[in-house]
C-alpha cells in the first residue's frame, strides 16, 4: 500500500462491501471495487491487490482514494467524462427548427433528415434528435376538410341529438353506400404467415368487376341491413329503402341519417318519402360524412374483409360481404356517440379562422 494511505472501514461499511462482493447479481465493476477496498483495509499491499483483482496500480489507487473521499456510495458512481464531440449549441437547434418550419429548397415537398443535415452541416442523428425534442415530424401530414355548410351547427346538433337521445318508439338508421367495391384476384398465390415471416400478396391483380353495398346501421342495436347492387343511382337507393321498409316493424317512426349525395335528394326519392310519412331524412352537413355512423362499419369491413381479400368474381365478393354482415349482426352492439358537439363546433371555427388568416 502506498505511504500515507490508510483506509478505515466501519462495521456497517464492511458488511455492505462484503455483501456486494458475494452478490452474484451485482455489477462486476462494483464487486471488484469493493474487493479492492476490503483488501486495503486488511493491510494487503498494492502488488498483492493487483494480483488478486487483476487491476492496474493506478486503478487500485484510484478506488482507494475514491472510498476515502466519498465512502461506499462513491464506489457505485462513475465520474462523468467529457464527450469526444463537442455538443451542438442552442443556435444550431434554433436554426434547424426555423428551417423545418419553412419550405425546403429545390423541388421537394418536405424536409428529410439527410436534406436538413446537409443544409446545416450536422449529422442526421443530430437532426432527428432535435426534431424529437421539439415535436417536429416533417415526414407526416394530416388530411382535413372543413365544412362550408351555412347550417353546419344546426345539422350537427340534429344528428348528434339522434345519436345521444333517440326519440321514443322510433328507429334511427345511419344510411350510406360504399360504391365501387372491386372484386380483385391476385395474379399469383401468396405465402401464408409463418414465424419470422409476414404473409405475402402480389402487388398486381386481376379485376373482375365491382359492386355497391347499400348499408343501414341501426343505432339502437348496432345491426346492419345491407344489400349489394350493381349500380349507384336513385333507383337502387329506392329499392334499398323498400327493403328497409319491409324489415322495420310497423308502427315505428324511422329517422334516417345520410349524406348529401345527389341520389338521396332525387325528386323520385322525395316522392317516395311523401308516400311513406313515417320516414324522416336528416342530412349531415356538407363535407362532413364522418358524422355518419355507418362510415365506421365501412372502415371495419374494408380493413377486416376487403383489403386482403381474394375474389374471383363479383358473386364471390358479394357472398363474402353478406357473410361478414351476418357475423357482424350476431355480435352487434349499440352505437355510442362520445364526442362533445361544442368542441367540434369550436374546432371547426378555429379551422376557418386559420384558413382565413392564410388566404
Amino acid at each position: 500500500m502506498r505511504t500515507g494511505i490508510a483506509i478505515t472501514v466501519s462495521a456497517s461499511d464492511r458488511r455492505r462491501l462484503e455483501a456486494l462482493v458475494r452478490d452474484r447479481n451485482a455489477t462486476q465493476k462494483h464487486a471488484w471495487r469493493a474487493e479492492i477496498v476490503l483488501l486495503s483495509a486488511d493491510g494487503i499491499g498494492t502488488n498483492e491487490i493487483m494480483r488478486r483483482t487483476g487491476k492496474s496500480k493506478t486503478c487500485v489507487w484510484r478506488w482507494q482514494e475514491r472510498f476515502m473521499e466519498e465512502g461506499f456510495d462513491g464506489l457505485l458512481r462513475d465520474k462523468t467524462r467529457p464527450s469526444r464531440v463537442a455538443p451542438l449549441g442552442a443556435d444550431v437547434a434554433d436554426r434547424i427548427v426555423a428551417l423545418t418550419l419553412t419550405d425546403p429548397p429545390r423541388e421537394t415537398t418536405h424536409w428529410t433528415g439527410a436534406l436538413m443535415a446537409k443544409a446545416v452541416g450536422v449529422s442526421v442523428s443530430s437532426v432527428q434528435r432535435i426534431w424529437r425534442a421539439h415535436g417536429l415530424q416533417p415526414h407526416r401530414v394530416r388530411q382535413f376538410k372543413l365544412s362550408n355548410d351555412p347550417k353546419f351547427v344546426d345539422k350537427l346538433r340534429d344528428v348528434v341529438g339522434l345519436y345521444v337521445d333517440p326519440p321514443a318508439h322510433a328507429i334511427v338508421l345511419s344510411v350510406d353506400e360504399k360504391s365501387q367495391i372491386q372484386a380483385l384476384d391476385r395474379t399469383q398465390p401468396g405465402l401464408p404467415l409463418k414465424k419470422g415471416r409476414a404473409g405475402t400478396m402480389t402487388h398486381d391483380y386481376k379485376r373482375h368487376g365491382t359492386t355497391t353495398l347499400f348499408a343501414a346501421l341501426n343505432i339502437l342495436d348496432g345491426k346492419v341491413i345491407g344489400r349489394n347492387m350493381q349500380r349507384h343511382r336513385h333507383q337502387e337507393f329506392i329499392r334499398f329503402l323498400n327493403a328497409i321498409e319491409a324489415e322495420v316493424p310497423a308502427g315505428k317512426v324511422v329517422h334516417v341519417i345520410l349524406d348529401n349525395y345527389a341520389a338521396h335528394k332525387h325528386p323520385k326519392v322525395r316522392q317516395w318519402l311523401d308516400r311513406n310519412p313515417r320516414w324522416t331524412f336528416h342530412f349531415t352537413p356538407t363535407s362532413a360524412s364522418w358524422l355518419n355512423a355507418v362510415e365506421g362499419f365501412f372502415a371495419i369491413l374494408t380493413k377486416r374483409r376487403l383489403k386482403r381479400g381474394v375474389f374471383r368474381s363479383v358473386v364471390d365478393l358479394q357472398a363474402a360481404i353478406n357473410r361478414f354482415l351476418e357475423e357482424h349482426n350476431v355480435e352487434a352492439r349499440p352505437f355510442t356517440w362520445t364526442a362533445d358537439p361544442d368542441k367540434i363546433i369550436a374546432a371547426v371555427r378555429r379551422g376557418h379562422q386559420a384558413l382565413d388568416s392564410i388566404h
